[in-house]
């Protein structure tokens, strides 16, 4: 007879099962802004490093993750799972999304943004509160150093591509002191909000 094996129900298991069946397709809303993300975060930083520290890499090839729900991260001896949060408006409050406040902070965030056809000679439009940097499908594109408050566009970075099919973008985002936030879109040739996207936070 085989030994019998209790069923493990974690606290743990049981709300990565709950992150999970968050994850649904949306698109980016009327203003082109993605709200919709996968999270990792806090992170602990050294008082007042985010200029330093956004120029590191905290995670190995960090511009190329690819993560789901409930996934677990290391920094360092620190360890978070990835979750599914949305933004309440046009950006992304991640003290709001984590339940409670943290400074000398790092975030990861990820989005799958899902393109009809291949689209060149876009401009993509990031705010960030407070440093930033920026990769899409594995490619460095941005970095912010400045600690700022947070704009709808406090950045636009010209000459962005997505291709057809699913583009990953992932959002490093650091927060020094206040408000921790993110918001990021994608304008045309026209310099017109791209609106036509779907947006993933499960492949």
């Amino acid at each position: 007879m085989l030994p019998f094996k209790p069923l493990v129900t974690s606290v743990l298991l049981l709300a990565s099962l709950a992150t999970l069946a968050q994850a649904a397709d949306s698109k980016v809303d009327g203003e082109g802004f993605v709200r919709d993300w996968l999270l990792l975060a806090p992170f602990s930083l050294p008082e007042d490093s985010g200029p330093t520290a956004i120029e590191l890499t905290q995670i190995a090839k960090e511009g190329e993750l690819r993560p789901k729900a409930g996934d677990l991260q290391k920094i360092g001896e620190q360890e978070v799972a990835w979750r599914v949060v949305k933004g309440s408006d046009f950006s992304l409050d991640v003290h709001a999304a984590l339940g409670e406040r943290h400074e000398d902070a790092l975030a990861y965030l990820v989005s799958y943004i899902v393109a009809d056809q291949d689209m060149s000679g876009l401009t993509l439009a990031i705010g960030s509160n407070d440093q930033a940097r920026i990769w899409i499908n594995g490619k460095q594109v941005h970095t912010a150093t400045d600690g700022r408050g947070l704009e709808q566009d406090n950045d636009l970075i010209p000459g962005v591509e997505l291709k057809k099919g699913v583009n990953t973008v992932v959002f490093k985002l650091i927060n020094m002191k206040n408000d921790w936030a993110a918001a990021l879109r994608f304008r045309d040739k026209d310099d017109k909000v791209v609106t036509g996207l779907t947006v993933k936070t499960a492949l």
